[in-house]
């Protein structure tokens, strides 16, 4: 094998990218039905933020705690009782004759588990949006409003884990539901009102501000966009309601981040409109289904940026183009910069796979790009998320049993051959130099480089094979370096770039 060594001076620090393929997402419908559609309330006027905070804000909770519900949710768990090993003793049974169970006679029973959370109003006729986990599992579920010892049973309309929002359905009419703000209103340091049921000692009300927005990450759900706030969010709260000083509703309590279990100050709330979004698609009767563009969206870096000539670093660069995809359709390019989607700016890729997630399967959207330092507008129509999973990153080692062709440090590389094809799995056109050794003291280990990643392009200009990538890396002279790789992550594969720090050396 012909194996070539590029130096570590030459690929320097790396700057680390996405891993797997996102998926952008997107809740559908499949038959709107508008007579059974919630007539919920929704106000998008800002918040008064120059009317002062006040001394109470009694009138706020006067205004939306009739809407907070408590939310009981049963499972009934069949479990098999085993028989004490000493009644099936001979010496013990003489004592209690047929009033034993007879050896091997275990018996099932049936354990009822009970969950307590909450819940909130959002139209007069009885739907409640609350937390996933709340209702997840249950066999039966029912709601109490404030004040009131009577129980309702309740409908599970649907739910969506991903995103950790559940809908029910009571019946009941003229029910106090709360007005729903626009949450991309919301600003870091706004007042905001946490209302449920912690500890099951009773609706409490707990003040506090936005800390926080756009939180995500955390791993909590599929998709997450929270807002973090301060105000005291306990077991119990799940569900409940996050509401601004005006009474409106803009999150539903979901999370906390608690060694203890107990309130840090630190809890988070899914954004009323993601909320409101799977609410309107679960009551008109339609599935959660998740949309589907077809390209692998990176976060753009300094070094990305000055390599695309971008006047910052918001957008989300296109890695790779998957064929046959709805992005490949509509003339999308590995490379293009997206930096709005209908007209809503992009800030990086997770912000991208939230504003598709608002969006139906099927529908086109309007994206405004960046391509060759030209800004130009792209119609994609969204497609539909195909059923397989994305496997997690599981890169195997190739057998370096090649001879160094030179004494450069660093990246080892080598030609393609039938065997590497054949074990990555690459397509038959794809040109590049095999990566089979990062040393684990080179600014390339820092910044993320593997083996078995393929380099197909150094400074854009292509690589073909081992010598390509090494006169290449020679040849660059500037500050940084813009790599292109192919990486095979467990079973999906494609390109993406690496911006190359080419200035820091280690000796």
């Amino acid at each position: 094998m012909n194996m070539k060594l590029i130096s570590k001076s030459m690929l320097g620090m790396l700057t680390v990218v996405a891993g797997a393929a996102v998926v952008l997402a997107v809740s559908h419908s499949t038959a709107l039905a508008k007579e059974h559609e919630p007539k919920f309330t929704v106000s998008t006027t800002p918040i008064n933020r120059d009317a002062g905070l006040g001394t109470s804000f009694a009138s706020v909770v006067k205004k939306v705690a009739p809407s907070v519900v408590n939310i009981y949710s049963t499972r009934f768990i069949k479990e098999r009782l085993v028989q004490n090993p000493m009644l099936s003793d001979p010496f013990f049974r003489q004592f209690f004759g047929n009033q034993m169970p007879p050896d091997g006679g275990d018996r099932e029973r049936t354990r009822k588990e009970q969950s307590l959370g909450s819940g909130v109003i959002v139209s007069p006729d009885g739907y409640i949006l609350t937390a996933n986990h709340v209702i997840a599992g249950a066999d039966e579920v029912k709601v109490s409003l404030p004040g009131s010892k009577t129980e309702y049973p309740a409908k599970i309309i649907g739910k969506d884990r991903a995103t950790d929002v559940a809908v029910l359905k009571i019946e009941a009419k003229n029910l106090p539901s709360i007005t729903l703000a626009d949450s991309d209103q919301l600003e870091i340091g706004d007042v905001v009102l946490a209302i449920g049921n912690p500890f099951g000692i009773g609706q409490t009300v707990t003040k506090g501000i936005v800390s926080a927005l756009g939180r995500s990450g955390l791993g909590f759900n599929g998709y997450e966009d929270f807002i973090q706030t301060d105000a005291a969010i306990n077991p119990g709260n799940s569900g409940g309601a996050l509401v601004d000083t005006d009474g409106r509703l803009v999150g539903i309590n979901t999370a906390i981040i608690s060694p203890s279990g107990g309130n840090n100050g630190i809890g988070f709330a899914v954004p009323i409109n993601m909320a409101r979004n799977i609410l309107e698609r679960l009551a008109s009767g339609g599935t959660i289904t998740r949309g589907y563009l077809g390209i692998i969206p990176q976060d753009l870096d300094a070094g990305l940026a000055q390599q695309f000539n971008l006047p910052g670093q918001n957008g989300a660069l296109v890695g790779d183009v998957l064929p046959n995809t709805p992005a490949a359709k509509a003339g999308m390019k590995s490379g293009d910069v997206i930096l709005s989607v209908n007209d809503k700016p992009v800030a990086d890729a997770h912000g991208l796979q939230l504003t598709i997630s608002q969006l139906l399967p099927g529908t086109p959207a309007r994206l405004k790009i960046i391509r060759d330092g030209k800004t130009k507008t792209l119609t994609v129509k969204l497609g539909e998320l195909p059923g397989s999973a994305i496997a997690s990153n599981q890169n195997g080692n190739q057998d370096n049993t090649g001879s160094m062709a030179d004494a450069l440090d660093g990246v080892t590389v080598a030609d393609l051959n039938p065997q590497i094809r054949e074990q990555l799995r690459m397509p038959d056109d794809l040109q590049g130099a095999i990566v089979t050794q990062v040393d684990s003291d080179s600014n390339s280990a820092d910044a993320g480089l593997q083996s078995n990643d393929v380099i197909v392009g150094i400074d854009r200009h292509p690589v073909t094979n081992a010598d390509d990538a090494v006169q290449l890396c020679k040849a660059a002279k500037g500050d940084n370096i813009l790599v292109k790789i192919w990486r095979r992550s467990g079973n999906f594969a494609g390109t993406r770039y690496l911006s190359v720090d080419n200035t820091k050396r280690q000796n």
